[in-house]
């Protein structure tokens, strides 16, 4: 696409000043053009159904629906938008949970002002794009990962949410706090806890806990 055509951008981040920051980085590219901003997943999805953009970059982690949920929601509405996630996480449980969702673009915040340019671009053109400096981390993590699951079986059945659910138990949360992040009911948590215990072989809350808690780096 040329400036007399720029790609359209919808830009979901609930950090103003981060907004503020990419929209300058961004549209300081004649190509691309910020159509809309959002500080929330419910706007970021109205947005993004009212102004059609070639490329929605969604942070995965804002408050009424986060990145996951938005996504799923344009899929079910049929809306034809690449995505780019912005994110903090490294973990490969929540990169695999992206890429099954289709999302092309991931990029680590802490380099998303040296990545978003080139991540806008190469999703706009059916291209996938991943911060080159989560390649090498997933390497190493891969080998920490494979050798733990070797350690407990278990872990390799495990669901992309169900990783999630163990990670946040490895911070110490409550079933309540963890669901109020993860957009899911205390129950719905419980029962996960219950799947989880049962593929690690472990034997009640506790067990759980300190599963979780000794195991808290390697998550």
């Amino acid at each position: 696409m040329t400036s007399a055509s720029p790609i359209r951008i919808v830009l979901a981040d609930d950090h103003p000043i981060v907004r503020h920051g990419l929209r300058q980085m961004i549209e300081a590219d004649a190509d691309l053009k910020v159509v809309a901003e959002a500080g929330d997943g419910k706007n970021a999805l109205a947005l993004i159904e009212q102004h059609k953009p070639h490329v929605a970059v969604l942070d995965i982690d804002m408050p009424e629906g986060n990145g996951f949920v938005v996504v799923r929601a344009l899929q079910r509405k049929r809306i034809d938008a690449e995505v780019v996630f912005l994110t903090m996480h490294k973990e490969e449980g929540i990169f695999k949970e992206a890429m099954d969702l289709g999302v092309k673009g991931y990029v680590l915040k802490d380099s998303a002002m040296t990545d978003i340019v080139a991540s806008i671009k190469s999703v706009a053109k059916g291209q996938p794009y991943l911060s080159p400096s989560l390649s090498a981390h997933l390497l190493g993590r891969r080998r920490v990962v494979e050798k733990m699951e070797a350690e407990t079986p278990g872990l390799a059945a495990l669901s992309p949410m169900e990783q999630r659910v163990l990670k946040l138990i490895a911070a110490d949360l409550s079933s309540k706090e963890i669901g109020a992040q993860l957009f899911i009911s205390p129950r719905t948590v419980e029962t996960h806890r219950t799947n989880i215990c049962a593929k690690l072989k472990l034997h009640g809350t506790l067990a759980l806990v300190r599963f979780a808690l000794t195991n808290k780096g390697k998550l």
